[in-house]
């Protein structure tokens, strides 16, 4: 099946033939793939297919030898310079990451900041946001999140879902056209993952964000996404509309991951 199955004249993600190595370990293997403004896409697939390196290559922590990325239409990796595109500079990098917010699998709060600091530091230090209205945006988030009661608390007075909602919030708040979540529910314990699934699925339901979301939770993936892309080694493997990726898989390959998967 081809990689890429959507219309790229509307995509606001276009990975291009973009090639990942570690050494000789190849991570991303010539992945062409792109997401439509406002789609929800989780990407599953077994540990080390890949699925969270194309997460931290859109956020510029991980750097790529081949290809070319486009988002929200900009080249990610590259600028235009005298009509060839040429390695990106740092303020290329910074003013192309303002487009995309991410949640990771560790919450990634400043253990020294109170709730609401978390939230306002960077609309403040890196959107110019004067303190009262970076206030008044956290407060919104934190509402919509249900950590509003817990705006004034530190970190460690939270609970490990409750500081994920946070982080959500926190990412929310520097108002991204696109939103990406790694693994969000895995480092949380299992009585937990309900409220932070619940968060995302009624972003995913509410909000015209583009999510792209890698998740072992897949049940979680059925409800909430338009469309799942199944990785191995590198490659989307199969990709479609989750009714019919879980139920009818046309790939041997897809096929024995989610029997192995489903029946745990």
């Amino acid at each position: 099946m081809s990689d890429a199955m959507t219309d790229e004249s509307t995509s606001i993600i276009d990975f291009h033939d973009v090639t990942k190595s570690y050494g000789e370990h190849v991570v991303l293997d010539e992945l062409s793939f792109n997401v439509q403004k406002g789609e929800k896409v989780t990407i599953i697939g077994p540990s080390g297919s890949g699925k969270s390196t194309v997460l931290r290559i859109l956020m510029t922590l991980e750097t790529i030898q081949g290809g070319h990325i486009y988002v929200d239409g900009a080249p990610l990796w590259h600028e235009q310079k005298n009509g060839a595109l040429r390695p990106a500079s740092e303020k290329h990098l910074r003013t192309m990451r303002k487009k995309m917010g991410m949640v990771f699998q560790q919450f990634n709060l400043f253990p020294h900041m109170t709730v609401e600091r978390n939230i306002t530091e960077a609309p403040i230090n890196v959107l110019g946001l004067s303190k009262a209205k970076a206030k008044k945006r956290a407060c919104d988030y934190l509402d919509l999140v249900g950590m509003i009661d817990h705006k004034d608390k530190y970190p460690s007075q939270l609970s490990g879902g409750q500081q994920q909602r946070v982080a959500i919030a926190r990412a929310l708040a520097m108002r991204p056209k696109i939103m990406l979540f790694d693994e969000p529910t895995s480092a949380l314990d299992p009585e937990l993952v309900g409220e932070v699934l619940s968060v995302i699925e009624r972003l995913a339901a509410q909000h015209d964000l583009t999510i792209l979301l890698v998740t072992h939770e897949m049940h979680f993936a059925q409800e909430v996404s338009d469309r799942v892309c199944f990785f191995d080694q590198g490659k989307i493997v199969e990709q479609g509309a989750p009714e019919q990726l879980f139920n009818h898989p046309a790939q041997e390959r897809t096929q024995e991951f989610l029997s192995n998967f489903l029946s745990r």
